[in-house]
């Protein structure tokens, strides 16, 4: 299943953005358009989706509270407004599901956040519309959406266990490094990496030494002198990845992971990324700490894996990289431009000129990504 559509209402930096979602979707605009914004929508609903510790209440609390997460610019209106449509295809014509959730401040005493509107559609035929006559005989129901009730949302199951199951990984190699020695709190769902060494310890035998097999032949190619990759467990019984690389000595030892460099541990765990299940993966800069070579091969990597995949893997990727986007496999569908104004971010694809310019051979980069420039930016050289 994939999200096909997008529709925000006073979602952090945006008033309102509707776009249409491919398979793989890559998210382009300068600082504070809202790259990061829009990929938190989908670990938002994941929150919500989680039926032990997490809801509605906890996801709106996890992001500072509703000031935090409305826009500034919704001044009049207090609801914040989340809708998606969802097929197994992105060229089927018209939505398998649709979910919206709607919500804002109860405006008096406690200040719980309410339920202001809820609606599943399957095939075209609404499932519930909320609120309803439960709702207002009993208005606590409203601070909980039924999407994290397991035993309210048995019809529309399929959307609980999608939203719950989205991944996000933006690796940050000095936790990974010295996660040891760091030790101290982890967030939940380990965005940053630092548990990803067990989360290869988990995964069955068979299926790690292939996945790393596969990687290690990539890194080859990646990275100078790389020979070979393996996972260990010290002497204590934890998780590592050694590497070999070419070297004068034939028998020279095997470097842990805290000796590789910071783009050997971006480009492994993007790899394992992609490689592991096959929920919704937010990838956000993945470009960050990579040479600009291994950054424009990105986009032809994943489209090898999403061709041999039975069932394609939604991809939803946050960029600003030149290097990346120069790429001319990206389908230009799947291409979506923030653009930040003084009422707020919005959003949109390609229009007809831009996407004439991709069907005859020139790049995202080339004809979409000096649209992100700001406009004063060469004035920044002159400031002291």
């Amino acid at each position: 299943m994939q999200v096909t559509r997008l529709k925000l209402k006073n979602w952090r930096n945006f008033r309102g953005i509707d776009v249409p979602l491919r398979d793989v979707s890559y998210f382009l605009g300068p600082n504070a358009s809202g790259k990061s914004n829009v990929l938190d929508v989908f670990r938002f609903l994941r929150d919500v989706s989680k039926p032990t510790g997490g809801g509605l209440q906890v996801a709106v609390a996890q992001r500072g509270g509703i000031s935090k997460l409305r826009c500034l610019h919704a001044r009049r209106d207090p609801e914040v407004l989340i809708e998606v449509d969802l097929s197994e295809s992105s060229d089927d014509p018209f939505p398998s599901w649709q979910y919206v959730l709607g919500f804002k401040p109860e405006g008096k005493g406690a200040q719980r956040i309410l339920v202001s509107r809820e609606e599943v559609w399957r095939n075209g035929k609404m499932l519930f519309s909320r609120p309803d006559g439960d709702d207002e005989i009993d208005e606590v129901l409203l601070t909980q959406t039924r999407l994290e009730q397991i035993s309210a949302n048995v019809k529309f199951r399929p959307l609980a266990d999608f939203f719950g199951a989205v991944t996000y990984l933006h690796l940050v190699p000095q936790l990974l490094k010295y996660a040891e020695k760091i030790g101290g709190h982890r967030l939940e769902d380990d965005p940053f990496g630092q548990g990803f060494l067990e989360r290869i310890a988990k995964t069955p035998d068979r299926t790690r030494i292939a996945r790393l097999k596969k990687i290690s032949e990539a890194l080859t190619l990646a990275v100078p002198q790389f020979k070979e990759l393996r996972f260990v467990k010290d002497e204590v019984g934890h998780p590592h990845l050694e590497a070999r690389y070419a070297h004068h000595r034939p028998n020279a030892g095997w470097q842990s992971e805290e000796h590789f460099s910071d783009g050997t541990l971006r480009l492994l765990g993007l790899l394992w990324s992609l490689l592991d299940g096959s929920s919704m993966l937010l990838l956000e800069e993945p470009e960050i700490s990579l040479n600009d070579a291994v950054v424009k091969e990105i986009p032809i990597i994943i489209q090898r894996l999403q061709r041999n995949r039975k069932i394609k893997r939604q991809i939803i990727i946050s960029t600003h990289s030149e290097a990346l986007l120069s790429n001319p496999g990206i389908d230009g569908r799947g291409v979506v431009l923030l653009e930040a104004g003084t009422d707020g971010s919005t959003g949109r694809t390609l229009q007809q000129d831009e996407a004439i310019a991709l069907e005859a051979g020139l790049s995202v980069a080339e004809v979409v990504l000096p649209k992100t420039r700001p406009a004063s930016v060469n004035q920044l050289g002159l400031w002291e």
